[in-house]
């Protein structure tokens, strides 16, 4: 009886210890085999996508204007309408968002190049060599920041247009860091910029690009509570004007660039009020960028 009792008291002898352990081990590959066929079968999943690093492309492009003489192409994060006959873009449309402009900025590439998408051939970096004007962006780079693709991809020279220095690194510069304050304060913005080009038609380039004789910027918001929308035909020369001496309606950079911006995105009461005034109080400059256009970036 006392063996009986010794294997029944909750302990175990030697043999029965080395089985459990053999059995405990088996089970611990069989289920290392099991888990490892089971996973391999899964799908592979890549890290969830932030909703601002996805391609324009798979969004709404309902915002942008007319085609006029253009050809329609969409980059990842703008669209734009490229003229052969100019050999730059009529306009380029994007959004742009606060939450694009508060992520830590990429460094500029400064890979200007030309741009495949367009089948005609667009203009080439040599184009501007020399000529007196700047390769300006009309999607700037600071809009672009927040991705190395995007970064890269202004730098396409369909998105570049002969401008004057002085108002590249002027007024243009000072509008362009303005729309990235409201697109802030706003939280989001519609925004379309391009060329307004002359009688003189001054060409620069084996390509022949068109200079313009000034730029549009068209901007939009539709946040609540005050909607609202506004525009700006800025010469392409230095100034020392403030900017709101170049804010216009919507409905007058229609008439001016003859493209017909944002049609068919709002209820027609809406883009009606939105497209024919606009209240320059609602679109807040910033006394140090004018002073700062006046004494350094005009000069430089």
């Amino acid at each position: 009886m006392a063996n009986f009792r010794r294997a029944h008291d909750g302990r175990t002898t030697g043999g029965g210890k080395m089985i459990i352990r053999i059995i405990l081990a088996a089970l611990f590959v069989a289920g290392l085999l099991f888990a490892s066929k089971f996973f391999k079968n899964l799908p592979s999943f890549a890290p969830a996508e932030n909703v601002e690093d996805i391609p324009l492309e798979s969004q709404n492009r309902l915002f942008l204007p007319t085609v006029q003489h253009g050809t329609l192409i969409h980059h990842s994060f703008y669209s734009l309408s490229y003229s052969e006959e100019n050999e730059q873009a009529e306009w380029v449309a994007y959004e742009l968002t606060r939450e694009k402009l508060q992520r830590p900025w990429v460094s500029r590439t400064e890979d200007y190049r030309t741009d495949p998408d367009v089948k005609t051939g667009s203009s080439a970096p040599d184009d501007f060599k020399n000529s007196g004007y700047d390769r300006g962006h009309l999607t700037p780079a600071g809009d672009m920041a927040f991705s190395e693709k995007a970064m890269s991809e202004v730098f396409l020279m369909s998105n570049i247009s002969p401008q004057v220095r002085a108002f590249n690194h002027g007024v243009w510069r000072e509008l362009e860091e303005l729309t990235r304050d409201w697109a802030k304060k706003f939280g989001h913005l519609y925004v379309v910029s391009g060329p307004i080009f002359g009688e003189s038609h001054k060409t620069i380039g084996k390509n022949k690009v068109t200079v313009p004789e000034a730029y549009f910027k068209v901007l939009l918001d539709l946040a609540e509570p005050e909607k609202k929308g506004i525009a700006f035909i800025i010469p392409n020369e230095s100034s020392n004007e403030t900017l709101d001496k170049f804010a216009v309606t919507i409905d007058a950079a229609e008439a001016r660039t003859g493209l017909d911006f944002f049609h068919d995105f709002m209820k027609p009461d809406l883009e009606n009020e939105l497209e024919s005034n606009f209240d320059a109080k609602l679109w807040p400059l910033n006394e140090k960028k004018y002073k700062l256009r006046i004494e350094k970036w005009n000069h430089e």
